[in-house]
């Protein structure tokens, strides 16, 4: 089996196995509200973020309230999501500008987002290709992890590995990698005793053959 056709087999037993859905974790309604929502998830679980951003988007319900808040009690308000002085500021400097920039608009290209305040290039893939369906590859935990033990990147850094699964992965499948990578690392292969001999994809994967 040459490489090119064991990616082929690997993202054909993903799509079997996870399907082709597009699927979100976090909880959103607008644009602006998953970008929020993004940049509460660093070193944070989706479900910790869930339970905060259903107060929160109540509480703060228009960019101009987000805009506007008062520092401290932001924080208080995303505490439980973890470094919570940065998030708090980053996020009230980053609803201003897409307020003073953008017109309360989220922008579409990764220059302009990666301009924004607590926006990297992981947070702004992951707007593109939720929000604008541009092909895009949001490198997580798992995505990284994984990518590396199936040996379809060898990076250490998530920018590098973003890069290299954009040689090797068709653009169809740039946005679904991640979602189907996520799935497969919270329940088959999670970072501590991953199940080898459950996973489908064992045969194709190179850290299970070492």
């Amino acid at each position: 089996m040459t490489e090119e056709e064991r990616v082929k087999e690997i993202l054909a037993r993903l799509d079997e196995h996870y399907t082709r859905e597009y699927k979100c974790y976090l909880n959103y309604e607008t644009p602006w509200q998953l970008l929020i929502a993004v940049m509460l998830s660093a070193q944070c679980t989706d479900a910790r973020v869930n339970l905060v951003t259903e107060n929160l988007f109540q509480k703060y319900d228009t960019l101009e309230k987000f805009a506007n808040a008062d520092l401290k009690e932001l924080e208080q308000d995303i505490h439980s999501t973890g470094f919570y002085h940065n998030k708090a500021k980053n996020i009230i400097a980053c609803t201003k500008a897409l307020l003073e920039r953008h017109g309360g608009e989220v922008p579409r290209t990764l220059p302009e987002l990666t301009a924004l305040a607590g926006v990297g290039r992981k947070t702004a893939n992951v707007i593109r290709g939720n929000i604008y369906q541009d092909p895009s590859i949001v490198v997580d935990t798992h995505v990284m992890r994984i990518s590396r033990k199936l040996g379809l990147a060898k990076g250490n850094t998530p920018e590098k590995v973003e890069f290299e699964l954009m040689k090797v992965l068709p653009k169809d499948h740039w946005i679904l990698y991640n979602i189907q990578i996520i799935t497969h690392g919270r329940g088959i292969c999670p970072a501590r005793n991953p199940k080898c001999r459950e996973c489908f994809l064992k045969e194709l994967c190179l850290a299970a053959k070492g």
